[in-house]
């Protein structure tokens, strides 16, 4: 790769520093796409240990979250309660095109990568969906109550379930994150 690409890959990518998401952080500011990318990259190093998951190619599967989302620098974030099919089909459509202009092995290996996350049938891809879920509903937990809407308080229990379904470990993580929910949406303050 030439240095030139090297640098215009990394520009696009930065712009994820500064597109937001639609929740705050504790810190009460808006949260980034690249926060949350970030995070769930982590999340996945994390789950690298455990026994359920030494099958996983879990380097792959941090490749596919710090990636994930890189289609948002050429559309914003839209809130997963309001985005469309078409807005999918817009925001896909400009990222693949936009990978198709990498050079050759970077290119290859992108594709590859967005191809299975789209398929959604290894365990590396089902991972990496069920982090990025996982990791919109702790980061909703960890915001200020008054920046939720009226729909989060449902939500916030049921999104993202049908994507833990492969993992005992996963789902059991989904109960204790729900039981932080529900003691949030209470008012108790010694939840984690």
């Amino acid at each position: 790769m030439m240095p030139g690409d090297f640098l215009n890959i990394l520009s696009r990518a930065a712009m994820l520093k500064t597109t937001t998401r639609h929740c705050f952080t504790e810190e009460n500011r808006k949260e980034s796409v690249a926060d949350h990318s970030w995070r769930i990259a982590l999340m996945a190093m994390l789950l690298s240990k455990e026994p359920e998951f030494q099958d996983t190619d879990m380097n792959k599967v941090i490749r596919m979250c710090l990636i994930h989302d890189l289609g948002e620098t050429f559309t914003g974030d839209v809130p997963a309660f309001e985005k469309t099919d078409a807005d999918t089909v817009n925001e896909d459509a400009l990222f693949f095109d936009w990978v198709r202009s990498f050079p050759a092995a970077q290119r290859l290996e992108w594709l590859e990568l967005l191809n299975e996350m789209k398929e959604l049938q290894t365990k590396e891809a089902k991972t990496y969906k069920a982090l990025d879920k996982l990791e919109a509903v702790i980061s909703h937990n960890e915001s200020d109550l008054s920046t939720w809407l009226p729909l989060e308080y449902d939500l916030q229990l049921t999104y993202g379930k049908e994507n833990i379904q492969f993992s005992e470990y996963l789902k059991a993580l989904s109960e204790r994150i729900d039981e932080w929910t529900k003691n949030k949406i209470k008012g108790l303050t010694n939840f984690r």
